[in-house]
């Protein structure tokens, strides 16, 4: 194996497992990929589905490693940062960690090549969405290894200040609450008018994905989407009129400014 192939992740945990997994589908040896997960339980679940090599605890296996996955909790950073450092310093630094900015990272690590992305949920089944932001020390060559890596999950973007990754957290991060809690609303209107809660499941779900794929195809900005289907004194015009009278659009900029908020207290108390 060529030390350029090694990738350790540090944390066994969801978003770890889809990365893991994500890249076993596409072709990745096991024997590329190393694990450093406390959990007995987690790892025996690691070997088991993706026949990686999971580590109670990091040790010289790691030495050589090209790119390293912080996948630990935010809180557990620092902890498990320190036993591993001696492994791990010449290697890419990639967080999919909230709140741990790049700053305190290239510290624990000693290294300045350190990426963070901003992943969130659908990456579970390959259809998430990646906020990524580099350090100077990054290069080119590694910012598409980072790509490649993410590739598995969905799609990326990158940001050019380390700050705006407070923004990626709320729209997309935090995001998939957002729709589920939209179709809940939806499930509750369907009841409300005489459907079944799995009626209104169905048609809410499948008119989120329908809408969401249209969108995605059409070259045309969603508001023309929004305006091809809103006939002026229609159903959808009364239903979008109520939304602008209770100030649905407003509270929905808000909330999300508020998201955006939260993220950067996390940064700061966990470490920018």
């Amino acid at each position: 194996m060529n030390s350029t192939d090694k990738i350790a992740f540090i944390g066994g945990g969801n978003m770890a497992s889809a990365i893991i997994g994500g890249l076993r589908s596409s072709g990745r040896p096991a024997e590329h990929l190393i694990v450093v997960e406390p959990s007995a339980e987690q790892r025996e679940r690691l070997a088991a589905e993706h026949g990686v090599a999971a580590l109670a605890a990091p040790g010289e296996t790691l030495a050589g490693t090209a790119t390293v996955v912080w996948a630990v909790k935010p809180q557990l950073f620092t902890a498990a940062a320190a036993p591993c450092a001696a492994f791990v310093g010449g290697a890419l630094q990639l967080s999919v960690m909230a709140g741990i900015g790049s700053d305190a990272i290239a510290r624990a690590t000693g290294s300045e090549r350190v990426v963070r992305s901003m992943p969130n949920t659908p990456a579970l089944i390959g259809r998430g969405i990646a906020g990524l932001y580099a350090r100077p020390g990054v290069s080119a060559e590694e910012r598409e290894r980072v790509v490649a890596l993410l590739k598995p999950t969905g799609a990326s973007v990158w940001v050019d200040r380390e700050a705006d990754l407070d923004a990626v957290t709320a729209l997309s991060g935090s995001g998939p609450a957002y729709v589920f809690y939209f179709v809940e609303a939806m499930v509750d209107a369907a009841e409300a008018m005489g459907l079944s809660a799995e009626q209104g499941k169905q048609l809410a779900l499948a008119t989120f994905a329908g809408a969401t794929e249209l969108a995605q195809r059409s070259s045309e900005p969603p508001q023309v989407l929004r305006e091809r289907v809103t006939s002026k004194g229609g159903t959808t015009y009364a239903a979008l009129s109520a939304m602008e009278r209770d100030g649905i659009k407003t509270a929905f900029v808000r909330a999300m400014q508020a998201a955006q908020q939260r993220a950067r207290e996390l940064g700061d108390e966990f470490g920018r």
